[in-house]
């Protein structure tokens, strides 16, 4: 199984912070936020290469980190894609670099871990995985636990056997408080769907609408996260989650 860490985008809401500085590179409860992603990887067994999608600008500085990283944890292979978009504007969007590299470089072949590097989990993604394998796609979901806070994520539902049911990205009238993660687990009957998709002129960008497109076509299984999930969004949700994680020892 291989990991693709997605880590293209801009994050033009948190600017000035992240003009010069890839949001997954923001120093969070006293490591980088990508950091606490490959971190949560440990663990997991049979893992192949972690890949890492970003952009023109940044992919310097990711490499970097990866050299440092991979000197205190040689068991880890890192790869680091550059999808050539140089700005906001030319951005492929996420389902777009999650086509790119499985096509760049023939992963469908074999299952995928997808991670946003902006997920901040505080448990270890051995459980997902362990959940996931056998099935032809597998999400996180996390309970937000609030009807206003649901409105700006993937909205779902679920029946008795976990399985996706209906999918509603930030709907205006959420049903349940039940949020879709950015963690996918997707086999290759399913990457090779993702063409499908693009092709038909569907949005490339929020990695939760392909599973919005999917979810009629293939069952979708839910893994439901039971540490916290901190979304990073504004430079107040940054605030808070370097004062929570850094109380966390991992």
């Amino acid at each position: 199984m291989n990991v693709l860490i997605l880590a293209a985008g801009y994050a033009t809401r948190l600017y000035p912070l992240t003009l010069e500085k890839a949001k997954p590179l923001l120093v969070v409860g006293g490591k980088p936020i990508v950091e606490w992603v490959v971190d949560n990887l440990a663990g997991v067994p049979d893992l192949e290469t972690i890949y890492v999608v970003t952009n023109d600008k940044f992919a310097p500085d990711f490499q970097a980190w990866s050299e440092r990283y991979r000197s205190r944890h040689p068991e880890f292979k890192f790869k680091i894609i550059n999808d050539g978009s140089t700005s906001d504007e030319d951005k492929l969007g996420a389902i777009g670099d999650i086509n790119f590299v499985v096509s760049r470089e023939d992963l469908s072949q074999s299952s995928l871990l997808i991670v946003a590097g902006d997920n901040l989990l505080t448990e270890s993604l051995a459980d997902f995985v362990a959940c996931a394998r056998g099935t032809e796609a597998t999400v996180a979901v996390y309970d937000v636990g609030d009807a206003e806070a649901i409105k700006r994520y993937g909205n779902i539902s679920v029946d008795a056997d976990g399985i996706i049911t209906r999918f509603e990205e930030k709907p205006e009238n959420p049903q349940g408080t039940l949020a879709a993660v950015a963690v996918y687990y997707y086999s290759p009957a399913v990457l090779s769907l993702l063409t499908t998709y693009l092709a038909a002129g569907n949005n490339p960008d929020q990695p939760g609408r392909f599973v919005q497109w999917l979810y009629t076509r293939k069952p979708i299984n839910t893994f439901q996260i039971k540490g916290k999930w901190l979304d990073i969004g504004s430079k107040e949700t940054l605030e808070n989650a370097d004062a929570t994680l850094g109380k966390i020892k991992m």
